[in-house]
C-alpha cells in the first residue's frame, strides 16, 4: 500500500482525505526568535495555531502540505507540538528558500565555489527525507525551493540540489515562482535539464496570473499548477483567481490544478495585526466556506473538485 510521511508518522495515501497543497504553520527568522524572545511568544503561539488547525478541521480539510524549509524559520519540534493537539495531517518538506544569495555557510564550499567539491545540500535534502528532521525521525515528504523575479547563481543551485535530492529519492517537488517574470517556465526549464519528470512538479503561485496562455504553457509541460493564493487579495482579487480555475476547469485541466491560500498561524514578516487588516480572506478556512461556493456557482462541479482537492495531491504523493 502506498504510503505519504507526515509529521505524525506514515499514513496510507487515501487517508490524505481533503488536501491543501500549500500552507505554513509557522513562518519565522530563526535568528530574530532566539535572540530576541518578547518578539515570539511561544505557548500563546502554539495556542493560535491549534486552534485555527481545528477550524480548518472542521470546515473539512484532513491534510495541509506545509513547505516551510531552511530559510524560512522550519522548526519540526514546535509543529509537532501543535500536531499533537489537533488531528490533521501535516505533510512536511525539504529545501531551501531564497530568492538569489546561498547563506554563507554554503558560500565556500559546493560547486563553483572557492573550496568546491560536491554539494552538501544534497545529502541534507536527502536525510530529511531517508532518515528524518533534525533528529527527530519525522520524514519529509516533498522538496521545495524558489525562484522569484531572477535565476540568481545561488537559486540556480538550490534547483539543481533539489533535482538531484528528488531523483536519488522520488520525493515530489514544489517550486515558488512569480508569474509576473514567467519564472514557472524558468524553473521548468532547469528541472528538465536535470532529468526531472516535470510531472513531478508543482508550480506554485500560478494562480497570481489571469494569463491563461502562461497556464497553458506550464501545463502543457507537464507540470501541477499551484492556484494556491486564495485570500491574498493584494496580490490578485479573489473573483479574478476564481474565474482563473474555473476557465481551466471548463477546459479540461482540474486534473492539473491544486488549491490552498499560502496562510500560516503566523508569519513574522508583517508587524502584528497588520495582516488581518491588509489581507483580511487571507486564513485558512477562506477557500471552504467561500471559494468554493464561488467556484461551483461558475460551474466547476464536485467531480472537478474532489480532484483538485483529494485526487491530485494523492497522484502527486504516489509518484
Amino acid at each position: 500500500m502506498l504510503q505519504v510521511e507526515t509529521v505524525r508518522g506514515p499514513i496510507p495515501l487515501a487517508q490524505l482525505g481533503t488536501v491543501l497543497m500549500h500552507e505554513h504553520v509557522f513562518v519565522l527568522s530563526e535568528d530574530l526568535r532566539r535572540n530576541c524572545p518578547q518578539l515570539w511568544q511561544e505557548e500563546d503561539q502554539i495556542a493560535n495555531a491549534v486552534g485555527r488547525l481545528r477550524e480548518l478541521k472542521a470546515v473539512g480539510v484532513d491534510t495541509i502540505v506545509d513547505p516551510t524549509v531552511l530559510g524560512l524559520g522550519r522548526d519540526i519540534e514546535l509543529v509537532v507540538r501543535v500536531n499533537a493537539e489537533v488531528d490533521i495531517n501535516i505533510v512536511a518538506a525539504t529545501g531551501l528558500y531564497t530568492y538569489h544569495d546561498l547563506p554563507f555557510f554554503l558560500h565556500y564550499q559546493g560547486p563553483g565555489t572557492l573550496l568546491g567539491g560536491e554539494d552538501m545540500l544534497v545529502g541534507l535534502f536527502v536525510k530529511d527525507i531517508t532518515e528524518g528532521i533534525a533528529g527527530t525521525g519525522i520524514k519529509a515528504a516533498f522538496l521545495k525551493c524558489a525562484i522569484e523575479d531572477t535565476l540568481s547563481p545561488g537559486v540556480e543551485r538550490v534547483m539543481v540540489a533539489v533535482a538531484e535530492a528528488h531523483k536519488r529519492t522520488g520525493a515530489p517537488i514544489t517550486v515558488h515562482t512569480n508569474p509576473t517574470y514567467r519564472t514557472g517556465l524558468v524553473a521548468q526549464e532547469i528541472f528538465k535539464r536535470e532529468g526531472v519528470d516535470l510531472g513531478n512538479v508543482v508550480i506554485g503561485h500560478s494562480g497570481d496570473t489571469t494569463d491563461l496562455a502562461y497556464l497553458h504553457e506550464l501545463i502543457d509541460n507537464g507540470s501541477y499548477v499551484g492556484m494556491d493564493r486564495f485570500g491574498l487579495d493584494a496580490m490578485l482579487p479573489s473573483d479574478a483567481r476564481i474565474a482563473t480555475v474555473a476557465a481551466l476547469a471548463e477546459q479540461g485541466f482540474s486534473e492539473r490544478m491544486v488549491l490552498a491560500h499560502d496562510a500560516s498561524c503566523h508569519v513574522d514578516w508583517f508587524p502584528p495585526g497588520i495582516r488581518e487588516v491588509a489581507a483580511p480572506n487571507w486564513h485558512y478556512t477562506f477557500i471552504h466556506t467561500t471559494v468554493i461556493p464561488a467556484l461551483t456557482q461558475a460551474g466547476v462541479t464536485d467531480e472537478q473538485l474532489t480532484t483538485m482537492l483529494v485526487d491530485n495531491p494523492r497522484r502527486y504523493f504516489s509518484r
